[in-house]
């Protein structure tokens, strides 16, 4: 077989060089913090039953077979979006093949020439990369900050008063755990005549009545544009929707390049999601001690006087900052001989200087394990920080 090209070694060498070569590792043996199965419904005996009955109702057992809009487009993904749009207080769902796919989808597609997206500064990379394929300007907005925001909406509106404004921001970052003050948000937003789209990956199953999410629990969904909902975190399956309009539904259809040009979800996949969420209608047990079990961690952060190196977060995200590749992967390296799996999260994921542990709750977590590994993170601080 032919080399690498030697730039794209050097790329590689640079990345070791750097220690934040990344590797595909099995899932290690230990006490998982560090998956985003926060709900542990990625192992749920019930939705996998539930699953095989709402396909047998079908008649259906393996492929798509293709596309949607060709011969991929089974009963089982209508029965699916009517009840994510019931379920999230919503007009309609369009079910993408994963988080990924619904960002570039909807960022690729539906921002035209001329419009104008603000982001913020930590939206996760599907989102960033969705921008770099939009024919509309796109610009960052410091992190969470609002008044940042709405300077750049006072000067963008000022320059381009016939072009469309997006604001696009998460309820829960991927990295940091934190939120924005989202009704502050579209406050402006209504203000400057702007679209918000708000992406809910980490706040689906974990935030709000059963884990409808952020928007949901402020009572904000009339105020949305868009909305994107994943799967592949608490709710232990696969794929994303968007949220929104009929008339966004019909847009999407007709012009999002990564829902035309893909094969359609398999079967299964969009019944397990079907059989999740039937379970999380249902479900009041495992939020309660999910909820719990951050609220212990929160404290047991503070009776190892850790507090000025996590970041602030009430959600299922427990972010510690150790900076440094090297550095971090020494911590992570540490707690994980103790027997608990967390993972650094290295440069360039993270901005160089705010490398980081990622500590993710779970409702299988017991108090015993959380203690325990914030004992072994406290020790490691007080002996090499």
């Amino acid at each position: 077989m032919k080399k690498l090209p030697s730039k794209l070694e050097k790329r590689l060498q640079r990345r070791k060089e750097e220690d934040s070569f990344r590797i595909l590792l099995s899932f290690p043996e230990g006490v998982d913090l560090f998956s985003n199965d926060y709900l542990g419904y990625s192992r749920s005996k019930e939705i996998a039953e539930n699953t095989v009955r709402i396909l047998k109702q079908y008649d259906i057992t393996n492929g798509s077979t293709g596309s949607r809009l060709l011969s991929g487009n089974h009963p089982v993904f209508k029965e699916a979006e009517n009840q994510l749009a019931s379920f999230h207080n919503t007009q309609s769902a369009l079910i993408f093949n994963s988080g990924y796919d619904a960002n570039i989808g909807f960022f690729s597609a539906v921002p035209q020439k001329n419009d104008i997206i603000l982001y913020d500064e930590y939206a996760h990379a599907s989102i960033r990369d969705g921008l770099k394929m939009s024919l509309a300007r796109n610009y960052k907005f410091q992190h969470n900050d609002l008044q940042d925001l709405e300077e750049k909406l006072k000067r963008f509106k000022a320059d381009s008063s016939d072009s469309e404004i997006y604001i696009v921001t998460e309820s829960v970052f991927s990295m940091d755990g934190d939120s924005p003050d989202l009704i502050q948000l579209l406050e402006i937003a209504e203000k400057y005549a702007a679209l918000a789209v708000i992406d809910e990956a980490h706040a689906t199953g974990v935030i709000g009545d059963h884990g409808k999410g952020m928007v949901q629990k402020l009572q904000l969904e009339s105020k949305i544009f868009a909305r994107i909902h994943t799967f592949g975190k608490a709710m232990g399956c696969h794929g994303a929707a968007i949220l929104g309009s009929r008339n966004l539904k019909d847009y999407l259809i007709n012009f999002s390049r990564s829902f035309i040009y893909t094969t359609a979800l398999s079967p299964h996949s969009v019944a397990t999601i079907s059989s999740a969420y039937r379970f999380l209608e249902k479900d009041s047990a495992h939020l309660k001690k999910l909820k719990e079990n951050i609220q212990f961690f929160k404290t047991e952060i503070q009776n190892n006087g850790l507090q000025d190196i996590f970041i602030e977060s009430d959600s299922a995200i427990q972010a510690c900052v150790i900076s440094g590749n090297t550095k971090v992967k020494n911590a992570a390296a540490e707690i994980q001989k103790s027997g608990f799996n967390v993972k650094p999260i290295l440069s360039p994921t993270v901005p160089s200087g705010s490398e980081r542990l990622r500590f993710c709750i779970h409702t299988y977590n017991s108090s015993h394990e959380i203690s325990q590994v914030l004992k072994v993170l406290g020790n490691f601080v007080a002996n090499n920080i």
